[in-house]
């Protein structure tokens, strides 16, 4: 590890039955220090990349930042990167258009909280906000099928590897070919849409150097308002746990 460009932490546990969503975050928490301090004492390269996978994302990415030396912008969570591409997918099925055309973003965090942008949702840049075939019901039930989907393929296939794997494919090849795409991954914020001191989803240049910048682009007055919203549901979080 002390020579890597890019360590990536995909180690995680589920849940156990009748087991709280917060002590399985402290389970997680507990394992995921343990592999911190473990590269850590690998001895880590200032210009390492560390990619965290493991959920819950924005925490432990959040926790990475505070607890290895690297440079907040070399830590990066996959954060709503995959929740991202089943949200395009899905309108695309429902208004039959080629999936590579259309774009939609998921923001804020990687869990229930997450919200749906459709601000800026469009079809090879046109906007969808009047698509005859997007009224408020199907859009309402797009976003609930997202933000359920995570779970359904764990109820039907016992796991989501396949998905995830693409994803940090496409994460990896961003930072490796410095690309400088603009991806939602969770990385600690420092004043972007009045966000700070949380690692969360927002619009985000990735490239050689990790986070290269955020992007404050314009949104409708109350998706910035759930955005804020989703922040402090991790922060929230992040008070209760044990580190």
């Amino acid at each position: 590890m002390a020579k890597s460009d890019i360590i990536i932490v995909t180690a995680g546990l589920r849940r156990k039955p009748d087991e709280s969503r917060l002590d399985l975050i402290n389970r997680n928490v507990s394992l995921f220090m343990n592999i911190i301090n473990d590269i850590k004492s690998a001895g880590l390269r200032g210009d390492t990349i560390l990619l965290v996978v493991s959920n819950p994302v924005d925490i432990l990415t959040y926790l990475a930042t505070r607890h290895t030396n690297l440079p907040p912008e070399r830590v990066i969570g996959l954060g709503t990167l995959l929740d991202t591409a089943r949200f395009s997918s899905l309108i695309a099925d429902t208004i039959k258009a080629a999936p590579t055309q259309v774009k939609a973003l998921i923001l804020g965090e990687h869990g229930d909280s997450m919200v749906p942008i459709w601000s800026s949702a469009s079809l090879n840049g046109l906007s969808l906000e009047k698509h005859p075939g997007l009224p408020v019901a199907t859009k309402t039930k797009l976003f609930e099928m997202t933000r359920q989907s995570g779970a359904e393929v764990i109820r039907l296939k016992g796991g989501a590897g396949w998905a995830v794997g693409t994803a940090v494919a496409s994460l990896v090849h961003a930072i490796v070919l410095d690309q400088r795409r603009i991806l939602p991954v969770s990385s600690l914020q420092t004043g972007a849409y009045d966000l700070a001191d949380v690692c969360i989803s927002i619009p985000t240049m990735v490239g050689r150097g990790g986070v290269d910048k955020h992007l404050k682009l314009e949104l409708w007055p109350r998706e910035l308002q759930e955005l804020k919203k989703s922040a402090d549901v991790i922060k929230r979080t992040i008070e209760n746990i044990h580190v």
